[in-house]
C-alpha cells in the first residue's frame, strides 16, 4: 500500500548561542502513515513528540532549529524539507489541531474570520460562499447554534467549543492528514470523550488519516491503529496498539501503562471533624437594572453542606462550571459567601485572617500563574514565614525552607532558581511546599494534576498520599479526573450547577453511582483512560 507520509532519519537540532554544542532534541525518527490510518505518538513532556509533529509542516522556529542532511519528510512522494510549496500543503492537504486553542486562536478575530481565512487562502471562493462553508463546518464539528457563534471571539467560548473551532479550521480544506497535538489536555472527561468521538467521526466522513499525539497511552489505546512511543527524542518502541498495550517490551512503556493504576490503601482518618460547611452559597450578579441594582443572580454554589474529618480526603468532582473551584475558594475565605464554615469547632468568621491562612492552605490549578515569576524559590516558599513567623532567625527560616523542599522531593539546589526554570511537575511540588511550610491542618487542592503527564500525575498523587500519612493532613481534592480522585479520596462529592448531585464513600460512588450525571462522568472517564 502506498504511504501518504514517509518520515526518514528525522533529526531536529536547536542552535546554542553560547558557543557550545547544539542541542540534538529529536534523533533518527522514522515512520510511515497509510491512508485511513490512525497513528498514535505517545510520550512525556520533553520526549520530542510535538516537535516531531511541528517539523512535518515546517512549523519549527527556523533557522534556530534545523535538520540533518539525512532528514527526509515526504508527502505523497513529494519532499517537504525546504519546499516552497509547503505553504499550500500546510492547512490544505495536512491540517493541524494545536494543544491549547486559546493560545493558537487569534483573540482579536471572530470565529467566522478565522475559519473563513483558512478557506479563502486555499480556495478561490467569495466571502459569502466562505460564510456558508464556515456554518457547515461549525455544524459538522458539533457547535450548537452555529450562526450565533459566527461573531463570537475565542474568550466567549468554552474550552471544548474552542477546540471544535480549531478542528473546523483544520478540516476546512478536507485534508488527507489531520495532526492532533494533545487536543484534549485539561478538558473535562465528558468533553474529552466528545472531542475524541468527533475526531474519529470526521476521520471516517472525510476519509483522512490521523496522527494523534498524547502523553496518555490509555487514551491512545482507544483510538490508534499503530503506536510510536517516544522518550528523550527517540522512538523506543513501536507496533500495533494491541501489542504495545498488552505486551510492552520497554520498561518506559510499562511505566506509562501502569501510571493510571493508583489506589488509595492506607487511611489514617479519625472521628474528629476538622471542618464543617453549612448552607454555603456563592452568587454573582447576572442582570442589573438601569440604576445598577442587581435584578438576577447566578448561584455558582447553592446551599451546600458537608463535613471533613481529620486525615480524610474529600474529592469534589464535576464538569467545568459545576461550582467546585468556587466552593474551594469559599472554604478558604477567598471569595464572599453566605453560610457557615466551622474549622476545629470555631466559625471562620471568628478567626483572625492570618491564623485562618495558616490553618487552611490552597494549591492552585496552574502553578505557573500562581508562582511569582520575579521571585526565587527561596522567596516563594519562605514568604509565608515572613508573615506568620517574623521572629525566626535567618538560619531557622532557611532550615524550614530546605526541609519543605526535601519533603516534596526537591533539592535545596533549587532555592535560588526561578519558576520558569522548572517543569510543570516541579512547579506543582514548589506550590505544595509553599502550602506545607506553615504546617496547615487542611489543604485545598484545585486540579493539582491537571495538564500534567500521567507519570508526573502519579508522582504528585503519591507525594500527596505520603504527606497525608506523615502529617495527618486533611485534603479537599478538586478535579474533573475520576482516576485522580479515585487515587486519593476517601469520600466523593459530585457537583453539577452549584448543587451536590451525589455524595458517599469513594468505592460506593464509583461502583454503584445512583445519578445519571455521575454515571456519565464515570463512563466518560473510562472511555478516555
Amino acid at each position: 500500500m502506498t504511504h501518504l507520509l514517509e518520515v526518514k532519519n528525522l533529526d531536529i537540532f536547536f542552535k546554542n548561542n553560547e558557543g557550545k554544542k547544539d542541542f540534538h532534541v529529536v534523533r533518527h525518527v522514522g515512520f510511515n502513515l497509510r491512508p485511513g490510518e490512525v497513528l498514535g505518538i505517545v510520550g512525556e513532556s520533553g520526549s520530542g513528540k510535538s516537535l516531531t509533529a511541528l517539523s512535518l509542516l515546517g512549523l519549527l522556529p527556523y533557522p534556530k532549529a534545523y535538520h540533518s542532511k539525512k532528514t527526509s519528510i515526504k508527502f505523497k512522494g513529494e519532499e517537504l524539507i525546504d519546499n516552497p510549496a509547503l505553504r499550500h500543503i500546510r492547512g490544505g492537504k495536512i491540517g493541524f489541531v494545536f494543544q491549547e486553542p486559546m493560545s493558537s486562536l487569534n483573540p482579536l478575530h471572530t470565529v467566522e474570520q478565522q475559519i473563513a481565512e483558512a478557506i479563502m487562502i486555499h480556495q478561490n471562493i467569495s466571502r459569502t460562499k466562505a460564510r456558508h462553508e464556515v456554518l457547515r463546518l461549525l455544524k459538522q464539528t458539533g457547535i450548537q447554534n452555529p450562526r450565533a457563534r459566527l461573531k463570537a471571539y475565542p474568550h466567549q467560548l468554552s474550552g471544548g467549543q474552542r477546540q471544535r473551532v480549531m478542528i473546523a479550521m483544520a478540516i476546512a480544506n478536507r485534508p488527507d492528514i489531520l495532526i492532533a497535538d494533545e487536543p484534549t489536555t485539561a478538558l473535562d472527561v465528558t468533553v474529552q470523550k466528545q472531542i475524541i468521538e468527533l475526531l474519529l467521526k470526521l476521520r471516517h466522513e472525510l476519509d483522512m488519516s490521523l496522527i494523534f499525539i498524547s502523553h496518555d497511552l490509555h487514551l491512545i489505546h482507544r483510538i490508534a491503529d499503530n503506536v510510536l512511543v517516544m522518550h528523550h527524542g527517540m522512538i523506543i518502541e513501536r507496533g500495533n496498539c494491541a501489542k504495545i498495550f498488552n505486551h510492552p517490551e520497554n520498561s518506559y512503556t510499562k511505566r506509562l501503562i501502569s501510571s493510571r493504576n493508583i489506589l488509595k490503601n492506607n487511611t489514617n482518618i479519625t472521628s474528629d471533624i476538622i471542618l464543617k460547611a453549612q448552607e454555603i452559597s456563592v452568587r454573582f450578579p447576572l442582570i442589573k437594572n438601569f440604576w445598577g441594582n442587581v435584578k438576577q443572580y447566578l448561584y455558582a454554589v447553592n446551599k451546600l453542606s458537608f463535613t471533613l474529618h481529620k486525615g480524610q480526603t474529600l474529592g469534589i468532582v464535576g464538569e467545568s462550571g459545576s461550582g467546585k473551584t468556587t466552593l474551594g475558594l469559599a472554604v478558604c475565605n477567598l471569595i464572599s459567601f453566605t453560610g457557615k464554615i466551622i474549622l476545629n469547632g470555631r466559625q471562620t468568621d471568628d478567626y483572625p485572617n492570618r491564623q485562618l491562612r495558616k490553618e487552611l492552605q490552597i494549591v492552585f490549578q496552574d502553578p505557573y500563574n500562581s508562582l511569582n515569576p520575579r521571585m526565587t524559590i527561596r522567596q516563594i516558599v519562605g514568604e509565608g514565614l515572613e508573615v506568620h513567623y517574623p521572629r525566626l532567625t535567618t538560619e531557622e527560616k532557611s532550615h524550614r525552607i530546605e526541609t519543605a523542599l526535601k519533603d516534596v522531593g526537591l533539592s535545596p539546589a533549587a532555592l535560588n532558581k526561578y519558576p520558569h526554570e522548572f517543569s510543570g511537575g516541579q512547579r506543582q511540588r514548589i506550590a505544595i511546599a509553599r502550602a506545607l511550610i506553615l504546617d496547615p491542618k487542611i489543604i485545598v487542592l484545585d486540579e493539582p494534576t491537571s495538564a500534567l503527564d500521567v507519570t508526573i500525575q502519579r508522582q504528585i498523587i503519591n507525594l500527596l498520599l505520603r504527606l497525608q500519612q506523615q502529617r495527618q493532613l486533611s485534603y479537599i481534592f478538586i478535579s474533573h479526573d475520576i482516576n485522580a480522585v479515585r487515587a486519593v479520596s476517601d469520600q466523593i462529592m459530585v457537583m453539577k450547577d452549584g448543587l451536590i448531585v451525589e455524595c458517599g464513600p469513594t468505592a460506593q460512588i464509583l461502583a454503584q453511582p445512583k445519578q445519571q450525571y455521575t454515571q456519565n462522568l464515570i463512563g466518560a472517564s473510562a472511555f478516555v483512560s
